[in-house]
């Protein structure tokens, strides 16, 4: 059956095969959140079974985000030479082969568990770094520019379902088998996602499941490409930092709600939920609702272009508002007790951080040509890890000192609306990079 048809009215209708594309890429991050977190699963089982300290859990984190950052620009460079899909796929190997390593690591004497599952998790963050530039390069390949937010906004959900998904299977393999299967469990995932991206992805100009109406709606953006550009090219421009500085700052809140969530529940609320099988519930609460907040943010922001506001506007209207909608965090930290108050807080805090998200990924694309998305990504990533790492670091002193986890509630609170008021001095109208190398259609 032909994918384009003809409507009512006339019109031809634009083919659907992007959005199986972004259900693929959706479908690989949310794995790579199922990998990625499930150690703050284990953390309890690890610290008792191995006498690990806060100290030595924020190590394992700081030493992931190093890797990850690195990954980033590693990723981010091989993946404008290579293609997204022979960068994914290089990518997922090295990441899951990591992730089952960590299994590995428990038949080893207790002395060495601890390095070996750093190096482990360690190569795990390199492979990881190569998930968003590469999703990013197929949103900017396969969408026009006043669909991609809504596209970013989706695939970016599959962090939110990943971090569902890890408390639904992780907490009852590890009392069932222990924590090396709950490893195995969730690592085997991954590697089936290749038996589907391998034969239905391609670029759209040499996918046969592209319709012509289809591929001439894509290619409608408004840079063509003379020459590659260069790395360094791309680093300077005030554009790329637009993007990276807007990363370095919010990106950290999320890797907290990644490593520390589970942690936090346990001993916060342990007279609420009593076990770390028990913190799913109020875990997969907050990230459903984030599921939400992620599509929503891409979905509103592309809708504020079709009713005429300019990119500028739209994107940074947006991002305003969910950081308006994160304050409350900041606020009623220092005033909440009960455990599902403080759910709906943080769902609505995570949700707002994905719609931020969606729109702030999207500006990769804004600023930046096809060409330049993986390079610009990659640095962006860079500089959230970096901003994770700070986090790490932060998060380990805090938890050591009578601080506790309100001063990092306070902190993640009020950073958003900082982001936005960088990326408005950067880039005040968002408009695109100039490059002499790159003319735009008339």
């Amino acid at each position: 059956m032909s994918q384009v048809g003809q409507a009512t009215s006339g019109k031809p209708r634009v083919g659907w095969y992007r959005w199986v594309v972004c259900g693929l890429i959706f479908a690989s991050t949310s794995l790579l959140y199922v990998d990625r977190l499930t150690l703050g699963y284990l953390k309890s089982s690890l610290s008792v079974q191995y006498h690990w300290t806060e100290a030595d859990y924020a190590s394992v984190v700081q030493w992931f985000m190093f890797a990850y950052a690195i990954g980033f620009l590693l990723f981010g460079q091989l993946i404008d030479k290579l293609g997204a899909k022979r960068g994914y796929v290089i990518a997922l190997i090295v990441w899951t082969a990591a992730h089952l390593a960590c299994a590995v690591v428990g038949l080893l004497p207790a002395s060495w568990v601890l390095i070996s599952f750093t190096i482990s998790y360690t190569i795990l963050g390199l492979g990881q770094g190569g998930n968003f530039p590469a999703a990013l390069k197929v949103v900017a390949e396969w969408f026009p520019q006043r669909e991609r937010s809504l596209a970013i906004g989706i695939f970016n959900a599959g962090t939110n379902l990943g971090a569902i998904l890890t408390p639904l299977i992780v907490p009852f393999v590890l009392v069932l088998y222990g924590w090396q299967w709950a490893i195995v469990a969730t690592g085997l995932l991954s590697l089936l996602w290749l038996f589907f991206w391998l034969p239905f992805y391609n670029r759209p100009a040499e996918s046969k499941f592209v319709s012509k109406t289809e591929l001439a709606y894509i290619e409608s953006d408004p840079f063509v490409p003379v020459k590659q550009l260069p790395w360094l090219t791309v680093l300077f421009k005030k554009e790329t930092w637009a993007y990276g500085l807007g990363k370095f700052l919010t990106d950290p809140v999320w890797f907290f709600y990644s490593f520390w969530l589970p942690s936090y529940f346990l001993t916060t609320f342990k007279d609420q939920v009593g076990s770390v099988a028990a913190t799913a519930l109020p875990i997969i609460i907050i990230f459903l609702v984030s599921d939400v907040g992620s599509v929503f943010g891409g979905w509103m922001s592309s809708a504020m272009i079709k009713a005429g506001l300019t990119v500028n506007k739209a994107r940074k209207f947006s991002m305003l508002i969910c950081a308006a909608l994160v304050l409350p965090m900041a606020i009623f930290t220092l005033l909440t007790t009960n455990m599902w108050a403080w759910v709906a807080i943080l769902g609505i805090a995570a949700a707002a951080h994905q719609a931020f998200s969606a729109n702030l990924m999207t500006l990769t694309s804004d600023l930046l040509p096809k060409e330049a998305v993986g390079r610009c990504s990659g640095i962006g990533g860079t500089a959230g890890a970096i901003g994770g790492i700070i986090m790490a670091k932060g998060v380990g002193a805090a938890l050591a000192s009578s601080g506790g986890y309100t001063l990092i509630f306070v902190v993640a609170g009020v950073i958003y609306l900082v982001a936005v008021l960088v990326i408005h001095l950067i880039s005040p109208r968002l408009t695109p990079a100039k490059f002499k190398d790159y003319a735009a259609k008339a």
